[in-house]
């Protein structure tokens, strides 16, 4: 019987928990402590759920403990959805927590404005989780920012399949299509009265034309972007803005996670895609950020068929700008952090950029590619295609990054492939002689002209997409051609004669002791 009576001591020792009893725990006495006595969900779209937020609540004392109840004030009607250790709901008794010890409670929301009176496009939404009640009651508030918006997206047909483009066929004669839509004329202006957010893809029919207004915010869900047809064309003129943290009058095409923890993640969305035949676009005060590729350029090879001014593009997952033949003129633009090359000008082309920088500092993975990439070749499974390269012109610009060389080409000796760099700063690095062609002799004046080479620009914060430029230290100040277009910075700074490489002009670094 004694043997009997010490396997069920030993049992209970090794199934220590299952052996408890309820009436172990005491009860919650209003000393519960929280990571945060306030949950903010962050800006979401109305109807578009956001994402999964954790609470953690602690008992510090050295006895078991149980609460009651743990509940959504609003109850039933609540728009927050709660798990709490593992149960979801949005009421819950008698909930325990081991003496020093804790429990994840997760939370979520989806809510619709129209159910809302008088929401101005946007307002706060609040509710509390309670814990316990009467005197011992403690509680964690919750805060999301809902905002309306005007949602773009393919039709979905009764037999479940949706809109789509065609996009041709395939080596295989297969036709390729994505999922899509072409705006309608009324759709074909985004202003600024409220925040655009697109699925699919939203294409510009031949012959119309996108007007994106000062002001205007594009968000995009996953695998989401604008494409423009053959003679199609974009126009997104932004204005300076006041205000440099809010950005009034910029243009901003992001994704369409607004949280904090999505703010600088790459490849949300795929790409702004400018199709072959496709013509005259502009860009200007615009921000460009977050997407696979910011703008894809393909076959655009008329007159000038793309202007970007004062336009910023970060976080790529492959590039910034990707242009196949393209005919671009660019000034004042900055690309940073991008998975491949921030710009790549491919399979030939015409090209001009004045006081823009050009850098990576891409972390996220192993990078083999460097900021500035031209080509005029392209080699397939089954071709090789080539088109010339009939100039690639950079003045008073930046090329820089985190690798030992961040220009790089790609050239069919048979084919046209003018380049040339003046007056501008380039990182490349080859201590072992390894690059003897003679795109890389930078004493070659056809192809560069008072350059400087692997001297630290100084960039503010690069890994935040902070290029502006350090007076006294930076490699690029004083070393532009006057006359260059054009006459402000990025900032709407006065150029000085000698003005510095780049979009900026120096400023001093701000003292971080204010």
């Amino acid at each position: 019987m004694r043997y009997l009576y010490g396997l069920a001591i030993l049992a209970c020792l090794i199934l220590w928990s299952s052996c408890r009893n309820d009436f172990e725990s005491v009860a919650s006495t209003g000393n519960l402590e929280f990571s945060r006595d306030t949950v903010y969900l962050d800006t979401v779209f109305t109807n578009i759920g956001s994402s999964t937020y954790n609470l953690k609540v602690y008992n510090r004392s050295d006895d078991d403990i149980n609460i009651p109840n743990i509940r959504l004030a609003n109850g039933e009607a609540s728009n927050y959805r709660l798990n709490v250790d593992g149960i979801p709901g949005k009421s819950f008794e008698d909930i325990q927590i081991l003496a020093k010890d804790s429990i994840f409670i997760f939370i979520e929301t989806t809510i619709d404005i129209n159910n809302f009176p008088n929401p101005d496009n946007a307002f706060l939404y609040t509710d509390q989780i309670l814990f316990d009640s009467g005197g011992n009651q403690q509680q964690v508030d919750l805060v999301t920012l809902v905002k309306d918006a005007v949602f773009l997206f393919p039709e979905r047909f009764a037999d479940g399949t949706v809109e789509t483009l065609s996009l041709g066929t395939n080596s295989e004669g297969e036709e390729i299509l994505i999922e899509g839509f072409f705006l309608e004329d009324d759709e074909l202006t985004f202003t600024n009265e409220k925040p655009y957010v697109i699925y699919g893809f939203a294409a510009v029919a031949p012959n119309k034309t996108l007007t994106v207004e000062p002001g205007a915010r594009v968000h995009f869900h996953a695998n989401s972007g604008i494409l423009v047809a053959n003679q199609g064309t974009m126009i997104a003129n932004g204005l300076p803005s006041t205000d440099p943290a809010v950005l009034e009058n910029e243009i901003i095409f992001e994704g369409d996670r607004l949280e904090p923890a999505f703010s600088d993640i790459p490849g949300q969305w795929f790409a702004i895609w400018l199709t072959a035949g496709s013509t005259d676009h502009e860009f200007s005060y615009t921000t460009i950020k977050n997407s696979t590729v910011g703008i894809l350029m393909d076959s655009n090879d008329g007159d000038r068929t793309l202007t970007l001014r004062n336009v910023q593009i970060y976080n790529n997952a492959i590039s910034g700008l990707l242009a196949r033949t393209g005919n671009v003129y660019g000034e004042n633009m900055v690309i940073n952090n991008s998975g491949q090359s921030s710009l790549a000008l491919s399979l030939g082309g015409t090209y001009e950029f004045n006081h823009s920088t050009f850098a990576n500092y891409w972390t996220n993975s192993f990078r083999t590619f460097p900021s500035v990439l031209i080509d005029n070749i392209f080699v397939g499974e089954n071709e090789t295609v080539t088109e010339p390269l009939i100039q690639a012109n950079f003045k008073n610009c930046i090329i820089y990054g985190n690798e030992l060389r961040e220009i790089g080409f790609v050239r069919d000796e048979n084919t046209t492939f003018n380049f040339n760099f003046t007056n501008s700063l380039i990182r490349f690095e080859d201590p072992n002689g390894e690059f003897t062609t003679e795109e890389y002799n930078f004493q070659n004046t056809m192809f560069y002209n008072s350059i400087v080479r692997n001297t630290d620009p100084v960039f503010f914060d690069p890994a935040l997409n902070d290029l502006n430029i350090e007076t006294g230290t930076s490699g690029a100040e004083n070393i532009g051609l006057p006359g260059v277009l054009p006459p402000v910075d990025l900032n709407g700074t006065n150029r000085q004669t000698p003005p510095d490489a780049g979009a900026y002009e120096t400023v001093v670094f701000p003292d971080p002791g204010g």
